[in-house]
């Protein structure tokens, strides 16, 4: 029987047999983390790129854009465009009023109830233009976790948010959603 060093514990002997079986076992746990914890991305034409471009798993959950989708449990409003921003508490006030008129029908500008049915949080990362580049959920609410599609589909009918140009870099705001029983919400900002 061929004994070989540890890397992982110095000074422990093992078989050599048993490194490749290891080995194996690591890579199926480490496809199954990957696996349940980072979404497939989408491309533009909506399939999933090959299998070897997966990328690492990250803490947060990462939404595609598709270009046109609107939400699902109300119809956009079309607004006019967006004002100009001068810094990132315009741009997250500029977005959170157009969060409100872009879906009448799923939001409300009262003072939250106690308690809340479910609060996601959003962070959103935006072209130089204003225009969504991508959508990261930080957090999922425990309860009522469709709650966080609605939150996604709002900002995609309240977008454009504003020339980003100027500002500096990273062009990302987050946002979080206040929802009440009925299922709708009010942007943190605007409370």
């Amino acid at each position: 029987m061929l004994c070989i060093d540890d890397n992982e514990n110095p000074g422990v002997l093992r078989t050599a047999a048993a490194a490749p079986w290891r080995r194996r076992l690591g890579l199926v746990w480490l496809g199954l983390i990957a696996g349940c914890s980072t979404p497939t991305p989408v491309s533009e034409s909506g399939a999933p790129p090959a299998a070897s471009s997966r990328t690492a798993p990250s803490t947060s959950s990462s939404t595609p854009i598709a270009p046109g989708r609107t939400g699902s449990t109300a119809q956009a409003v079309k607004l006019p465009p967006p004002s100009p921003v001068r810094s990132w508490d315009e741009v997250r006030r500029q977005a959170a009023k157009r969060l409100v008129a872009a879906n009448p029908g799923i939001t409300y500008t009262g003072t939250p109830p106690d308690p809340l049915l479910a609060i996601p949080v959003l962070e959103v990362e935006l072209h130089a233009d204003g225009s969504i580049r991508k959508i990261d959920v930080m957090r999922h609410p425990r309860q009522a976790r469709e709650t966080t599609q609605i939150a996604i589909d709002a900002v995609r009918n309240a977008a454009p948010f504003g020339d980003v140009s100027r500002l500096p870099k990273p062009w990302r705001f987050t946002e979080t959603f206040l929802f009440d029983d009925d299922r709708k919400f009010k942007p943190r900002t605007l409370d």
